[in-house]
């Protein structure tokens, strides 16, 4: 059975540019963030949180991945905070136990998602 936290208590400032992205690709990690990136030199000051969050089969690909690992710790350097959807992790069987420490799981990553958006954040799927 997997632990879930409660990433959806987290507060975030509604004044500034928040945006969520839901990925069913891990390889579009890099373009993601590289994105973020952008927008953060964009908005300057008025850039808020920016959230990855990972669903479908390509939770499969990610435990003991060395490239995912890079790119999550290049993630983490840019403040943007990624996570893996614990429904698609047990749907597909995928040992938490090999998953990155540093990788956040929600319970329901769509739900999460649509929070994020009933919050105010800008929501993209890809």
């Amino acid at each position: 059975m997997i632990q879930f936290g409660t990433v959806q208590a987290q507060e975030f400032d509604s004044e500034k540019n928040n945006y969520a992205v839901l990925s069913k690709n891990i390889q579009q990690l890099k373009p993601i963030i590289l994105t973020a990136n952008e927008l953060q030199l964009e908005h300057g000051s008025s850039y808020g949180d920016f959230i990855v969050i990972i669903c479908g089969s390509t939770v499969k690909d990610i435990s003991q991945n060395r490239d995912f690992e890079e790119l999550l710790e290049e993630a983490q350097k840019n403040h943007i905070a990624v996570y893996a959807c614990g429904l698609s992790l047990e749907k597909f069987n995928v040992n938490i136990q090999r998953l990155p420490e540093n990788l956040k799981i929600t319970r329901n990553g769509i739900l999460y998602g649509l929070q994020l958006a009933n919050k105010g954040f800008i929501t993209l799927t890809i």
